[in-house]
């Protein structure tokens, strides 16, 4: 019962600090002026074309595949990967689960773990045989990637090894009716290994909004990426500078 009332605990203390954390970024990001108009051409001339690279930006790393195809199939098969793991695991928040559950969810989320490592596995020997990038490089960056191969490890000990394997249902339980239903009577299955990975993903939310991580969420917010490239047909002033101009 100990555990349950702790792990539920950190648990609604960590989804609070990464809520009001992404808020908080979000509106920092939202008021910083853009003075200058500095979209990366060739960059499109409306706003429908800034959302259209947006989206390939976020869906396919566009820059990235243009400026280092060894970079962007590591950082690919990183985010892929996490993606489908992350698509898996809703099966332990949502009920019912989804229809394709058994096809996709689980027998191709069961694997893109691999994907997953392999990428972090390619980014962190970039980070440290790469001369320009180590240089740039702090010890954060080496503990992010550590700690989040470390929870896909522990993820895929438990999913394929019987030594580690948890109740399922009971992971589900406490989730679906505990956690989300503010009840501590659905007690969490007592495995180290299952101990350790909520653990490690209580540390990642905690982080999430005060790291580097956070560019999943500026990228959004970059005037490189989402301005309208149209200089010479509408003059930019930002907004504290329009006094002036009176």
């Amino acid at each position: 019962m100990f555990l349950t009332v702790l792990y539920t605990l950190l648990f609604y203390a960590a989804t609070m600090i990464l809520i009001v954390g992404l808020g908080l970024k979000i509106i920092q990001y939202a008021r910083v002026p853009a003075p200058l108009k500095i979209a990366t051409t060739p960059a499109p001339k409306t706003k429908f074309g800034v959302a259209l690279r947006l989206f390939r930006e976020v869906a396919f790393f566009e820059s990235l595949f243009k400026g280092s195809k060894w970079t962007w199939i590591f950082g690919y098969l990183f985010h892929f990967g996490m993606f489908l793991v992350l698509i898996r695991h809703s099966r332990y928040f949502i009920e019912p689960f989804f229809p394709l559950d058994t096809l996709v969810v689980q027998s191709v989320g069961r694997y893109a773990a691999f994907a997953m490592m392999a990428g972090l596995a390619g980014l962190m020997v970039r980070r440290i045989f790469v001369d320009r990038v180590r240089y740039i490089s702090n010890p954060s960056d080496y503990l992010m990637l550590i700690l989040i191969f470390m929870i896909a490890f522990t993820g895929t000990l438990m999913s394929f090894t019987s030594t580690f394997h948890p109740d399922v249902y009971g992971v589900h339980e406490f989730f679906n009716e505990g956690v989300l239903g503010f009840n501590f009577a659905n007690e969490i299955p007592h495995d180290f290994m299952l101990m350790v990975h909520l653990l490690l993903v209580i540390i990642l939310m905690v982080i999430f909004p005060y790291s580097k991580l956070i560019h999943s969420v500026g990228v959004f917010f970059s005037p490189t990426r989402n301005q309208v490239d149209n200089p010479r047909e509408q003059r930019h002033i930002v907004n504290w500078a329009k006094k002036f101009e009176e």
